[in-house]
Parts: C-alpha cells; sequence; structure tokens
C-alpha cells in the first residue's frame, strides 16, 4: 500500500502518521521509499510510527510532543498508551490489541521565557469589508443574527416552568415572520440552599444572556427565595453596567400556583409579540459578527480538517473588522507553545498560562488531572490523551491569527479580535459562556458527528471526514472531510464563510431545523482546596442493609397494583435512557412520538418516559461517573420498567459498551435493554425510527395487568422533606413510615431530609440518635425495610432523581415554601403544614396539613389514604400531572467540569 492512500501526517518532521482508514495488522506500506508492516490492526483514526523512535523519545504530531516512548518502537508499530488500551478493550472489537502500552502521556508545564517574548501581528484587514442582515441594537449591545424571544430559569428550580411556558408559545413564532423563536432558556444551577463556588460565573453568564443582541426580549423567572434571585441578578447587572435598559425585559417571581403563574406570563410574553416582531433585519458590517469556536466529539481529524477551516474561516471574521472566541481551557493543555506563537503582549500570554494553571489547581482539589478530559469516544476515534487532544483543538487558531485578549467565563467581549475565553472542555457548559460574552454565531467542529445546538445562537457544524458526513450529512452543515479528500483550504474556507454570513442572515443551520437545543452553564464544584480530599476518598460507604427501627408495626392500608414477574407495581413504562447529556433531548423525542403512537395501556406500558440530564460526558470520572452508573442503572431495573432502551449519543464517556461492561460487571445480562447509537446509526431520523421500532417488536401485544388489592408489604415510597417540619406532621410521617416497615414494605429517605433532624420524626421510629446511610445515592434497594440514602446535594431535583435509582414507587414530599419539581417516572405527592409561606401555593399541593385541626394521629391516617388513593391511580399529584418534572444526577463532592 502506498502511504498517502492510508495514512496522513499532520506536519512535516512527526515521526507518527493518523491512519485514514482501518489498516489490518500484517499489511505492508511503502514510506519513502521504504516497506514497513504494520504490527497490529489499526482503526481510523489511530497512529502509527513512520519511522524508529528510540526509547525515552518524544511522539510528535503536529511537531509538538505527545507522549514519550516506553521502549523502541519499530516503523509500522501501532502507538498505543494504556489509557487507550483500557477504552478499547471496554469495546467490542473483532481483532487482538497490543498486550502492553508503548508510550506514555507526556504533559510538562510551560514555561513562558519573558526575555525572549516579542509581541505578534494580527491579520491585516480587508480593504473592503463585508455586510450581513441583521438585528442592530440599541445601547451597544451589537447585532443580532438571529430575534428571539427568550424565557429564561434565573435558577434550576424555574427550568420546567419556562419549558412549559415555551412549549405554550411554541407556535407563536411561526405567525410573526421577525421572529426567530421563543426559546427556553433551563439549566442546572442554583437548586440548592448553599452558596455555590460558581456563583459569580452564573450572574456574569445570566447577565450576559440578558443583554444578547440575539434577544429580541426576555423574561427572567424565578421564586424569588433561592440561593440566587432575580433581585441579585438585577444587583449584578446594575454594578457591571449591562446595557439592560435598552432590553425589553421582565423579571417575574412566582408567587402563586403553577397555572396561574403560567397564565400571567403566557400574557406578558404576548404583549412583546408585536414589538419583537417589528424588529427588521438590516444591513450590517461583518466586524459585528462573533464567532464562538467549539469542539466536541473530536476525533484524530479534527485538528486536520475540521479545526483548521473553523480557524481559516474565523481568520476571514477578523479581516473583515469582527471577533472570534476560542475556549475550553483544558483542552489547551500541551498546546501552549502553538497558543502563544502569536500574542498581542506578555500580559496577554501571562494571562493565558494562569486560566490554564487556576484550571488545573481547582480539578486538583477533586482528585483529578485534566487528563480526565478525553471521553471514551475522543479515544475509539484516535485522541489517545489530552495533549494531542488539545494539540488539534488549538487549530481552532490559524497559526496567523494573533492571540488578543484573555477573558474570564462569559466576560463580555468588547473589542475586535481574537480571544480565549476561560472554560471547561465541556462543550454545552463553554457555549454557554460564549454566548454570554456575546458571540452570535457558534463553530462547532465534531468528529464523531456531535449534534448539540444552543437555543437561540445558531450552530454551523462542521464534520472532519467525509465517511462521517455520509453517515450524518442530514445533521450537520459542513463536510471538512473535503479537505483530507484533496479539496484545499482556501477553496472550503471562501465557501464556509459564504455559508457563515447566510446562516447570520437568517438561513436556519441544520440544528436549528432539527429544532433540539440544550443550555448547561459550568457546573458548580465543592471543594474550595485540596485539605479534605483524602478524607472523602476514605469515608465508609454504606452496606445495603435496611436499618432496623423498634416502632415498626404491621398496618392494614390497601391499594391495588399489578402484578409482574418482578411482584407488584404500581405502573409499568417503557423507559428511553439517555446514556449523556447529548442525547437527551433526542430521547424525549422518542417518548414523545411513542406516546402519541401507542395508546396507553394497549402494549403492556402505560406510557413512554425519558430522562434527560446533563451527565456522562465534559466531566470527571471516580465518584461522579459511580453517581451516574449506579443510578441510571437503578432506573433501568426499576419494578416500573416493563422494557428498555439506552440510547448513546456515540461520542461520550458513558457510551453503551461502557454501560454494558457495568452491567455485566453487576451480575446483569445487557441483553435485558435495547441499544440505539445517533452517530453510529446514522443520526437523528434514522435513530428514531429504529428505536420506534424496537419498541413495537419488544413490546407484547397485551394490555396491562388488571390490578389486585395488596397491602402495604408491596408500597416501597421515598420520603423527603425541604425545611422546617411542624412537630405533629414530623410525627405523622414517622408513624408512616414505621407502618410500611412493619408491614414488609420499604421506606428510603435522602440523608439531605430535615426529617432526620426532627427529633419527633426519629421518635416516631423508635429511634433516638442519628440515623447512618444504609444506601449509596441511586444505589438500588435489595432488601425491604428503612433506608437512608447517602445524598451528597443539597439539590431537590438531583435527591428526587438518587431515590428514583433506588426504585421507589411512589414519593412522598413535605415542602415548606416553593413546591419541587418532580420525578419523570415516579410520582411525587407534595405537603406542607399551613404556613404563610405555603398558602401561596396551596392549589399546587396535595395536601396542607394543618396542626390546629388535626393531630398527628389524623395527620397519618389522611396521609396513607392519600398514598393508597396514589399507588392505585385514584389520584393523580398535582405538579406531576402538569409535568413540572426535572432529571439531574449529582456529581457528588468531587465531581468536577473537564
Amino acid at each position: 500500500m502506498n502511504f498517502q492512500d492510508i495514512g496522513r501526517i499532520p506536519s512535516p518532521g512527526d515521526n507518527v502518521a493518523i491512519a485514514t482508514r482501518r489498516l489490518t495488522g500484517g499489511s505492508q506500506f511503502t514510506y519513502q521509499g521504504r516497506a514497513h508492516t504494520l504490527s497490529h490492526t489499526i482503526l481510523e483514526g489511530h497512529r502509527f510510527a513512520i519511522e524508529p523512535i528510540g526509547a525515552r523519545h518524544d511522539l510528535l504530531s503536529w511537531g509538538l510532543p505527545f507522549g514519550r516512548a516506553l521502549r523502541d518502537i519499530d516503523a509500522g508499530e501501532y502507538v498505543c498508551n494504556r489509557g487507550i488500551l483500557a477504552a478499547l478493550r471496554l469495546r467490542n472489537l473483532d481483532f487482538g490489541l497490543p498486550d502492553t502500552a508503548n508510550f506514555e502521556d507526556c504533559v510538562t508545564t510551560h514555561e513562558l521565557d519573558e526575555r525572549t517574548f516579542r509581541p505578534g501581528t494580527q491579520v491585516s484587514l480587508h480593504a473592503q469589508r463585508g455586510t450581513f442582515e441583521g438585528y442592530p441594537r440599541p445601547g451597544g449591545r451589537g447585532v443580532g443574527t438571529r430575534n428571539v424571544i427568550v424565557i429564561l430559569g434565573t435558577t434550576s428550580l424555574s427550568g420546567s416552568f419556562v419549558k412549559a411556558l415555551a412549549s405554550r408559545l411554541k407556535a407563536e413564532s411561526d405567525r410573526h415572520t421577525n421572529i426567530d423563536g421563543i426559546a427556553a432558556v433551563a439549566h442546572t444551577e442554583g437548586g440548592s440552599d448553599e452558596r455555590p463556588n460558581n456563583l459569580d460565573f452564573v450572574l456574569r453568564t445570566l447577565a450576559g444572556f440578558m443583554v444578547h443582541p440575539n434577544v429580541g426580549a426576555i423574561l427572567a423567572v424565578d421564586y424569588g427565595s433561592e440561593v440566587f434571585t432575580n433581585a441579585m441578578l438585577q444587583e449584578y447587572i446594575r454594578a457591571h453596567d449591562y446595557p439592560l435598559d435598552d432590553v425589553l425585559h421582565r423579571f417575574y417571581s412566582i408567587s402563586q400556583n403553577y397555572a396561574a403563574a403560567l397564565d400571567e406570563c403566557e400574557r406578558i410574553v404576548r404583549g412583546w409579540l408585536a414589538p419583537v416582531s417589528a424588529m427588521p433585519r438590516s444591513t450590517q458590517p461583518l466586524s459585528e459578527l462573533k464567532i464562538a469556536l467549539q469542539c466536541g466529539g473530536s476525533d484524530a481529524f479534527s485538528g486536520v480538517s475540521g479545526n483548521p477551516l473553523a480557524g481559516w474561516v474565523a481568520r476571514e471574521v477578523i479581516r473583515h473588522g469582527g471577533s472570534a472566541s476560542l475556549a475550553e481551557t483544558d483542552e489547551l493543555i500541551g498546546a501552549e507553545p502553538y497558543i502563544l506563537a502569536n500574542t498581542r503582549d506578555l500580559t496577554t500570554a501571562q494571562r493565558f498560562l494562569e486560566r490554564i494553571e487556576t484550571f488545573k489547581e481547582r480539578v486538583a482539589w477533586h482528585g483529578h488531572s485534566a487528563e480526565g478530559n478525553p471521553t471514551g469516544g475522543n479515544k475509539f476515534r484516535g485522541l489517545y490523551n489530552i495533549a494531542i487532544k488539545s494539540i488539534g483543538a488549538a487549530r481552532k487558531k490559524d497559526p496567523d491569527v494573533r492571540l488578543d485578549y484573555v477573558i474570564d467565563y462569559g466576560e463580555r467581549m468588547k473589542e475586535p479580535g481574537y480571544y480565549f475565553m476561560d472554560s471547561p472542555g465541556n462543550d454545552l457548559e463553554s457555549i454557554a459562556g460564549q454566548v454570554a460574552s456575546g458571540c452570535n454565531v457558534i463553530f462547532f467542529t465534531t468528529g464523531n458527528g456531535s449534534i448539540t445546538n444552543f437555543p437561540f445562537v445558531p450552530t454551523i457544524k462542521f464534520v472532519t471526514t467525509t465517511g462521517r458526513w455520509n453517515l450524518l450529512s442530514r445533521d450537520m452543515d459542513v463536510d471538512a472531510g473535503r479537505y483530507l479528500d484533496g479539496a484545499s483550504m482556501e477553496e472550503l474556507g471562501m465557501e464556509t464563510f459564504r455559508q457563515t454570513v447566510d446562516v447570520a442572515s437568517g438561513v436556519r443551520s441544520v440544528g436549528e431545523r432539527a429544532g433540539h437545543s440544550q443550555v448547561s452553564i459550568w457546573r458548580d464544584w465543592r471543594q474550595t482546596d485540596g485539605s479534605h480530599l483524602e478524607e472523602l476518598r476514605r469515608q465508609e460507604r454504606p452496606d445495603g442493609r435496611p436499618i432496623t427501627i423498634r416502632a415498626s408495626r404491621k398496618h392494614d392500608a390497601r391499594f391495588r397494583a399489578r402484578p409482574t414477574d418482578r411482584g407488584f407495581v404500581t405502573d409499568q413504562v417503557g423507559l428511553i435512557l439517555p446514556t449523556s447529556l447529548c442525547s437527551g433531548q433526542i430521547a424525549l423525542r422518542i417518548a414523545r412520538q411513542l406516546n402519541d403512537r401507542i395508546p396507553p395501556g394497549t402494549r403492556g406500558v402505560s406510557r413512554f418516559v425519558a430522562l434527560p440530564h446533563t451527565e456522562g460526558c465534559g466531566a470527571s470520572s471516580g465518584e461522579n461517573e459511580e453517581h451516574q452508573l449506579r443510578t441510571t442503572i437503578g432506573h433501568l431495573l426499576h419494578p416500573f420498567v416493563a422494557t428498555a432502551l439506552l440510547l448513546e449519543h456515540g461520542c461520550e464517556r458513558t457510551h453503551n459498551d461502557l454501560m454494558r461492561h457495568a452491567l455485566e460487571q453487576r451480575g446483569l445480562d445487557p441483553g435485558r435493554f435495547g441499544y440505539a447509537s445517533i452517530q453510529l446509526d446514522g443520526g437523528i431520523e434514522k435513530v428514531v425510527s429504529k428505536v420506534e421500532q424496537w419498541f413495537l417488536n419488544k413490546l407484547p401485544p397485551t394490555s396491562l395487568a388488571e390490578p389486585q388489592e395488596v397491602g402495604l408489604e408491596a408500597l416501597s415510597l421515598g420520603l423527603l422533606s425541604v425545611g422546617p417540619v411542624s412537630a405533629p406532621a414530623a410525627q405523622a410521617l414517622g408513624r408512616i413510615a414505621a407502618a410500611i416497615v412493619g408491614s414488609g414494605g420499604t421506606v428510603v429517605i435522602p440523608e439531605n431530609a430535615t426529617l432526620l433532624r426532627s427529633s419527633e420524626f426519629i421518635e416516631a421510629l423508635g429511634e433516638t440518635g442519628a440515623v447512618r446511610p444504609s444506601l449509596e445515592y441511586g444505589q438500588a434497594v435489595d432488601q425491604a425495610g428503612l433506608h437512608v440514602m447517602a445524598t451528597p446535594t443539597h439539590d431537590g431535583v438531583e435527591t428526587l432523581t438518587g431515590l428514583g435509582g433506588t426504585g421507589v414507587q411512589l414519593m412522598l414530599a413535605h415542602v415548606d415554601g416553593p413546591p419541587l419539581q418532580g420525578h419523570p417516572m415516579i410520582p411525587v405527592l407534595q405537603v406542607a403544614t399551613d404556613t404563610l409561606a405555603s398558602r401561596k401555593f396551596r392549589k399546587d399541593l396535595d395536601q396542607v396539613l394543618d396542626p390546629a385541626t388535626c393531630d398527628s394521629e389524623r395527620m397519618c391516617r389522611d396521609l396513607l389514604n392519600l398514598l393508597c388513593h396514589t399507588a392505585s391511580h385514584e389520584y393523580e399529584p398535582r405538579l406531576w400531572a402538569a409535568g413540572c418534572v426535572d432529571f439531574q444526577l449529582t456529581r457528588g463532592l468531587l465531581g468536577v467540569s473537564l
């Protein structure tokens, strides 16, 4: 074989090449007149030596080191480190792998030589600068590429509310030609009662969203009692001179029931339709374009085709007076020499290196390093470690372009030029910061074929190889693989530049036409130094055995449940479980379509459920990944689940093969479940069709089994409380727990429940002291009885998600203040003691407990009746039935964005 038919060398002087297709071990190739034999089968994107490399010598790509040889490496040898071998052994490969690695990772701290530093030069401006059709905004906000009404959940507590409101108004934008959409922006932050360490990042991001040039009008929604609020956001905006007065906006705090608040907010937004529609596009200079440069689902070719193409077009935008922003701090570790080769001044170079060191330090507090960044999808497609990933990621900066500014996460871009913004490598979290900084077009390079989109800024997706383009062309915008096939970078660059101008002028990108998007702000981190790390690592783990209580007693309450081969259950569902954040929106779409297509109860299930979340990619492994695997597997095994399918994006850390491996490690048969891949199955439309057909083939043609009367031995209850609980209510809830456990049933209480600090509740259980956790977060119950679930979070949605993993079939929450967002699969009843705080939300509560009119014994009786009616499907929890639900996995105490 001729080398040019099988390999690619990113830069002259490299001693390894990238395989451009799968190569069979034992095959021969000719390079520079010499014949070499391939040592092993090599996957597309993986590397092999093209010349002998001596032991302890560097392996080079793009002229930079990404590893050091552990021994002499012959030309033709597959080069591999321990990480890539471990990642590939999780995959179902049809060929053998080397027994041991032949190189080790090598990342050194870059030392800036101030004596030899020379300021760089920026590319020259075009004499004649181009234009596009955009929305000019007053007050220095810039020019919008879209005109969107945004409904912003200020914290995660109002996330389901803003999504419900946007869904109500979805059709309205179609009736107004100058409105490009009505978009909900919901995120994960602010659901705890503890001040988050990322508060400045969150407020800066939300402030940037409020004044973004693509925003025609914005409604920010909170409850006014969260850890950060609309009032704090307004104060931040004023203190930092954001031009909010020039934006059509409203801050709204929910102080009434859910339905009434939705109606009121709908009236507010409808009042904006006419003035926002009256904002026309007009001809604007290209200097108003601000490009966010991102890569996700990267592969070995990202740094060869896709990223250089994105960098080329960004250079062209800068030559027209515009701006571009590079981000993803940890994905530039190892590429510092390239980034700093052309820098504005010494201070800018120093700031860049300071951001990298700060990022490393924060991650180290949690026991991790940036080496944890590459995902299973990255490694499967040839990105061995963070150094080689970074060297390719840095190519989003064209070598001719000067690094002008280094800014913090979400900090506004005020001058033209090329920026670096501090952010994690997590795509969604990084994009949110770039949007907050003012970027009005997103370039997204992807090797595997990432489908992510942002709600109010268009995304142009560059796929790195023509093979992936052919597989996913309906979900991608640009085939950068044409460069590998022989097209010139100038030809592709000008073509893509013109496409960028068209999209900026209103032509919808592929992602916009697909109609799905997701937002995640740089998630909170729990440690502020490394002093607690070893203590946290040594913590004793729960043993899974139920807690013996002295006050347990049998109770004669009855309800109706359906018999199954796993016992009596109160529901049966079909579950679509996304393995990571990027497949969540497609899982939701599939569930909706199946619910529309299959009448409830006719195929052995009452409904179909999807559980979208923000984890599985762009975060650390270790404890964080354990929480995810344990909780998602708990949901797969949940008594409600008649049949389930795992839906991967295709390039994430927690891909389908890893999930199969995790199931096998727990002694479970992976063949019980279905599997689908958005990327490997050919894109969104094909995977939707595949999954729908899988369920149609898998589900029985029969209806649900008839329910039978059972006792409390068949009930498993999640019992939680937020805020203070009155003494009579605590006694009543303790008696309920004792009755269920005494009857042979199960009660799981999260460790963060205030009930566990109530002496009245503990005494009702017959206990006298603190109760230790018996279950890990999200751990499925093996033995009936009373359990306390370890809960390394104070977020209500994360708590309910963990409870869902334990297998409880019903949840009962005592709240004080705003009600919780429920669990999408499991009914959540919400009750409150009659207080001033609870009266505002009385119509959303399922029962109000008034100590003035009923004692704890009557409360116990009334709540048991409510539980039995709900379990029997004679009553539906109010907010749960209204769709006020959410699902979010905790990162625990040591999880951190990467």
